[in-house]
């Protein structure tokens, strides 16, 4: 369902830094450097400009920072600057070392481009990966990047989201339905309602922001062999098909409850766009192991456009220019392209509508 098609111009990308301790600043750099062979669209890193500077010594990297004292100055930047919002909160440059005073910087980098994408002065936004404990040891309050990111949206528009994670790669796209909860506490957590509110999220998403026209989803069951009719478990005939047969009804192109262990060869993914899954580790196995460098993890119900490399933080190579940046290249290139057809069907619901 990707495409490296990166698409016109819009207004700019917006990257986070993520864990300053870990490999979103390298890749961030190390993407930035090879910017012309990838054909990389336009961004803004919101950092701390001085422990940039810092990394890319260490990296062994030759890149000119062209401090921003606000977003519009991000036109004026030449192909060969890397531009910086710079954060209040500064960062100090210790790779593989957690500190959590470096966590306030962290958050106000999320915050920050959170509040500019929604006020459209950015296309999009694509976050590097944080570290959840430097974050709870500073007192912070969320379950996870993606928990916060939804409620500090609901809060701002003052509405009630259901954030949904999909991982895409190219060769599979996944959304587990359950997400980080033991997997113990899953039956009980699967609802025939929650099923259905992600899938409309999934569908909706996918016509506005992937262009698909009729988007397919394939609705994998909970038990070994999706339950035998009610042989192994009662979750896939009393939870799970119900609710494929509401969005049927719906006129959605659904199928399930499919067997897990069958769903995810080659001849069965060409026959869908989408895998709904049960819980985490039935999605994001699959993925994982199809295409590890290249998926990307993106947060569908926002009112944003937020993509993210699909790996940790990754705090035993930072600094040292062995991590591979071809997730997070994907997720920016994938910010892009969603953006791009975000703006065409904005501007063709502009016109149906006049």
């Amino acid at each position: 369902m990707q495409s490296d098609d990166a698409g016109p111009e819009g207004r700019p990308l917006l990257v986070t830094v993520g864990e300053p301790s870990g490999v979103g600043p390298d890749v961030t750099l190390q993407a930035f450097g090879d910017r012309e062979l990838l054909d990389l669209p336009p961004f803004v890193l919101l950092a701390d400009p001085a422990m940039i500077a810092g990394r890319a010594a260490r990296l062994g990297l030759e890149v000119t920072i062209r401090t921003l004292t606000t977003l519009t100055e991000a036109g004026d930047v030449a192909p060969t600057e890397l531009a910086v919002l710079p954060l209040v909160n500064r960062h100090g440059d210790t790779p593989g070392q957690i500190d959590p005073a470096n966590a306030a910087g962290t958050i106000e980098a999320i915050d920050r481009a959170t509040r500019l994408v929604l006020a459209g002065e950015a296309d999009a936004l694509v976050t590097n990966p944080i570290d959840k404990k430097a974050l709870y040891d500073a007192g912070f309050a969320h379950p996870g990047h993606t928990e916060y990111l939804a409620e500090l949206c609901g809060t701002l528009t003052g509405r009630t989201l259901q954030p949904v994670m999909l991982l895409t790669g190219p060769e599979l796209s996944c959304v587990p339905v359950t997400i980080h909860i033991p997997l113990a506490e899953v039956p009980a957590a699967l609802t025939t309602d929650l099923i259905v509110s992600t899938a409309r999220i999934v569908l909706a998403d996918l016509q506005a922001r992937f262009g698909l026209d009729a988007p397919r989803l394939a609705v994998s069951g909970l038990n070994p062999h999706a339950g035998e009719r009610g042989a192994i478990g009662s979750e896939d005939e009393s939870v799970i098909r119900p609710a494929v047969a509401m969005l049927q009804a719906d006129g959605f192109d659904v199928v399930g409850p499919l067997p897990g262990d069958t769903m995810f060869h080659p001849e069965a993914r060409r026959r869908y766009d989408v895998a709904l899954c049960m819980y985490h580790d039935q999605a994001l196995i699959p993925a994982k192991t199809l295409a590890f460098d290249e998926t990307v993890n993106v947060t569908l119900g926002l009112p944003i456009i937020r993509t993210s490399p699909d790996h940790g933080t990754a705090g035993d190579i930072a600094g040292t220019g062995t991590a591979r940046p071809n997730s997070f290249v994907a997720a920016l290139r994938l910010a892009s392209r969603m953006a791009k057809i975000a703006r065409e069907n904005a501007a063709l619901s502009g016109e149906a509508d006049a």
